[in-house]
């Protein structure tokens, strides 16, 4: 059983949703991201998606769009990206890992090479915001075929057909992007998202988590209570900012992160 199975099992055996925090990775460091992601398995995440950093994150909010800058500013590239969760492999063989960014560096890196060296390093799956359906001989045919999970994102405007069209070859999970816009400026609508993962529901029997615009605990279990999991990330690296913003050294943005990140895992799982 693939680590995305297995942490779905793991959830739906305990009657809960999965937790998925997500961080940019060298942000805004490398060794204080490392540090961060080696120690969310331990305080109840259950995914870890990590952003790969680009100049021009188009469908990124102000809170991640820094965070890629703050990583890029510090020297982090796709190549370091990958060598990040190779050495976050050497403690952790179980958690799932998922990368999410945009074509352009996957591109000009290889994609060959890019999902080669992700699978050899321990990725799981991919989410490429930029890549729809129609341009699958890109990347997901490739992906696919070497067993990389691509996962698919499904928004609040997509309709009837294209859900279908979008689905048909799901794997991993389903990504639904709670709000119309970017990520972290928006409250998703209990009621709203409820009826959108019903017609998702109705065509695929695939997890489905939600992301974007999930910043509380309340928020988390409201979300978390209609879905197979939930995704957060721009609260996340807003601790980063602000901790970077005050000069604070490493230990207490690791601290501020990894209590933020408890709250929420113990908001879902034990109410």
């Amino acid at each position: 059983m693939s680590r995305i199975k297995q942490a779905f099992a793991i959830a739906h055996a305990e009657h809960r949703a999965v937790f998925v925090a997500y961080l940019c990775a060298g942000d805004p460091d490398f060794e204080t991201s490392i540090n961060i992601i080696e120690r969310l398995p331990d305080n109840g995440v259950d995914f870890i998606e990590i952003g790969m950093p680009f100049s021009d994150p188009m469908a990124d909010g102000p809170a991640i769009q820094l965070s890629s800058q703050r990583a890029l500013k510090s020297g982090m590239n796709l190549e370091k990206c990958l060598n990040l969760v190779k050495k976050f492999r050497e403690k952790n063989s179980y958690t799932p890992i998922i990368l999410m960014g945009y074509y352009n560096p996957i591109y000009k890196y290889g994609k060959e090479d890019f999902v080669t060296k992700s699978i050899d390093c321990g990725v799981d799956g991919i989410i490429i915001v930029d890549l729809p359906p129609e341009e699958d001989d890109e990347l997901y045919n490739y992906s696919e075929k070497q067993g990389l999970s691509f996962i698919r994102l499904i928004t609040p405007t997509t309709t009837k057909d294209r859900l279908v069209q979008v689905l048909k070859k799901a794997t991993g999970f389903v990504y639904y992007v709670s709000i119309t816009g970017i990520t972290g400026t928006q409250a998703p609508n209990v009621d709203d998202v409820s009826m959108n993962l019903k017609k998702i529901k109705s065509i695929t029997d695939i997890p489905t988590i939600i992301g974007f615009g999930i910043r509380s605990p309340e928020q988390a279990y409201s979300m978390a209570s209609i879905s197979d999991g939930i995704v957060i990330g721009s609260a996340v690296v807003d601790l980063i900012k602000s901790s970077s913003e005050k000069g604070e050294n490493k230990e207490v943005t690791i601290k501020s992160c990894i209590e933020f990140v408890s709250k929420i895992s113990n908001r879902i799982k034990h109410n």
